[in-house]
């Protein structure tokens, strides 16, 4: 029975068990009343890298199906995706100018850097926006940062610290400015990368600014100042988050010196622990487990950091630390880009050559490891995105992954290819961009292009 079934002039006499069995059997076969979420902004919809929608695909085909895609620039900051459309940001060089051999020299590049607004369902561009931007960076392909969507507006922070908000629907510039300038700062190796944060009114950003302004809170209406935080020349390439502990809201900011908790309505500190790290490479998120008040941090040279949160103040305490400072011995987890995730009593992430590691959280000893999902090689990533009981791993071969992680070990269930790996590291070439999961779909991107992937149950 359906209410298609249930003729008005019987209505009455239908008994209400039977009406309630109609609505649910019609509620139940409609895929819109799946559980369906955008992906705007870095680390998706509560900035945690967890893709919670429903009705997935069990398995992955051995070709998936790609509903659309468009080229673009080259860049490394992930799409994101919000009300109908996807933004993303990329990099075209000037005619006759080109990257240099060696990725790691800082020698001026000329260019634009770009925003592009896409059709969600069709890939077409809606509209697009360039400034000028000559790269002063290690690794200059493109931005880093993924575009930040709220409230109608987008921004967007590119490698130099260009930052602009924009009418998400018709790209028109709202306000703009440059935060490396504005505030005194000095670029960083490898470009401005940490995606900008809408808390309330603030629109919270990384700089490296002086003085005291290595984080700032702009207003996000006029792009106006309304605090600054932290004496930090180098603000690192972690994004910032906000958790909830010790009965206040906190601003966690991963810096190359220290760990810190902000008031995210004042930039008053509330605690900070230090941890000096080589190379500055604060980059991977700090993972929270609320029920445990556990934070948890990890870095390539320097390892792993677990802390644990006060219950009744906005206080921490270390409870352990990786003893080993090289990214070849590693007694723990020595992370480049890949967020480690929480499960359990364990910790699941990739290490400094490719090792998807499992950790015990109470001590930090190591369970096991592979590189089944990924590779051996000097900062070999893969990105890790749980998804009910099970996770999706984005490894930078451009392959997608589904496996289940348990302290018995990995257990891969399918796997196929997303997208081609374009930008050249060492002697191999990968994608080193966080994909974006939304609506069903998975959208990732190259140096080349932006494709868009339906992983919806039929």
């Amino acid at each position: 029975m359906s209410l298609i079934d249930i003729d008005v002039r019987r209505a009455s006499r239908v008994s209400p068990f039977e009406l309630i069995s109609a609505i649910s059997l019609v509620v139940l076969s409609s895929s819109d009343f799946l559980r369906s979420d955008d992906w705007p902004q870095w680390g998706g919809p509560q900035r945690d890298i967890v893709w919670r929608e429903d009705g997935i695909v069990e398995e992955l085909p051995e070709e998936l199906n790609v509903v659309w895609r468009q080229p673009i620039g080259a860049g490394y900051a992930g799409p994101a995706v919000s009300n109908g459309f996807v933004y993303v940001t990329d990099r075209v060089l000037e005619k006759g100018e080109k990257n240099p051999d060696n990725p790691f020299r800082r020698s001026p590049v000329q260019g634009v850097e770009r925003i592009l607004c896409l059709d969600e369902k069709t890939g077409k561009i809606v509209w697009q926006y360039e400034w000028e931007c000559q790269y002063l960076v290690s690794y200059p392909s493109g931005p880093r940062a993924t575009p930040t969507v709220a409230d109608g507006r987008v921004y967007a922070l590119g490698a130099m610290g260009h930052l602009f908000c924009f009418d998400a629907k018709s790209g028109k510039v709202l306000w703009k400015k440059n935060v490396i300038e504005e505030f005194d700062a000095e670029i960083n190796v490898w470009g401005t990368s940490a995606g900008p944060l809408v808390d309330g009114e603030n629109l919270i950003v990384l700089c490296g600014g002086r003085p005291g302004a290595c984080v700032v809170a702009l207003d996000r209406k006029t792009g106006k100042e309304r605090w600054r935080a932290l004496d930090e020349a180098d603000p690192g390439y972690c994004p910032p988050v906000i958790i909830d502990a010790g009965g206040k809201r906190q601003l966690i900011v991963w810096t190359p010196r220290e760990l810190a908790s902000l008031d995210p309505s004042s930039g008053k500190k509330y605690w900070g622990q230090p941890f000096k790290l080589n190379s500055n490479l604060s980059i991977s998120a700090p993972i929270f487990d609320a029920g445990r008040r556990l934070l948890f941090v990890t870095a390539f040279y320097n390892g792993p950091m677990m802390m644990e949160l006060d219950a009744s103040a906005p206080k921490a305490t270390m409870l352990w630390k990786g003893s080993s400072n090289s990214e070849k011995k590693t007694d723990g987890l020595h992370a480049i880009m890949c967020t480690p995730v929480y499960r359990d009593e364990h910790i699941y992430g990739v290490c400094s050559y490719g090792q998807l590691r499992c950790l015990e959280i109470k001590t930090g000893k190591r369970v096991w490891e592979t590189r089944k999902p990924t590779g051996d090689g000097r900062w070999w990533n893969a990105f890790i995105i749980p998804q009910g009981d099970r996770y999706f791993i984005a490894n930078e071969q451009g392959e997608l992954i589904t496996a289940k992680l348990s302290p018995k070990g990995y257990e891969e269930t399918s796997r196929a290819k997303l997208i081609e790996p374009t930008n050249k590291v060492q002697r191999r070439m990968v994608v080193w961009s966080h994909p974006a999961f939304a609506n069903r779909r998975v959208y990732a991107r190259n140096d080349k292009e932006i494709v868009c992937v339906d992983l919806a149950a039929k």
